[in-house]
């Protein structure tokens, strides 16, 4: 990955809905509870892995 890309700053993906589902994830942006709370801690790189996972969650894959 370029240096350029890893220091881009990643949005939060928020949209002021936090409401959990059964399996921990939120129904609006489809993160779990840990990577809501722990998002302003993550870097770059674990930013954008968790938004990895929120796609393949998004796709049916509740277990990503």
């Amino acid at each position: 990955m370029s240096t350029e890309l890893q220091m881009q700053r990643v949005p939060n993906p928020c949209v002021g809905v936090c409401a959990l589902d059964e399996h921990d994830l939120c129904i609006a942006c489809r993160r779990s509870g840990i990577e809501i709370a722990e998002w302003g801690v993550y870097s770059n790189d674990e930013k954008r892995q968790v938004l990895m996972k929120v796609v393949r969650r998004e796709a049916g894959d509740v277990k990503a």
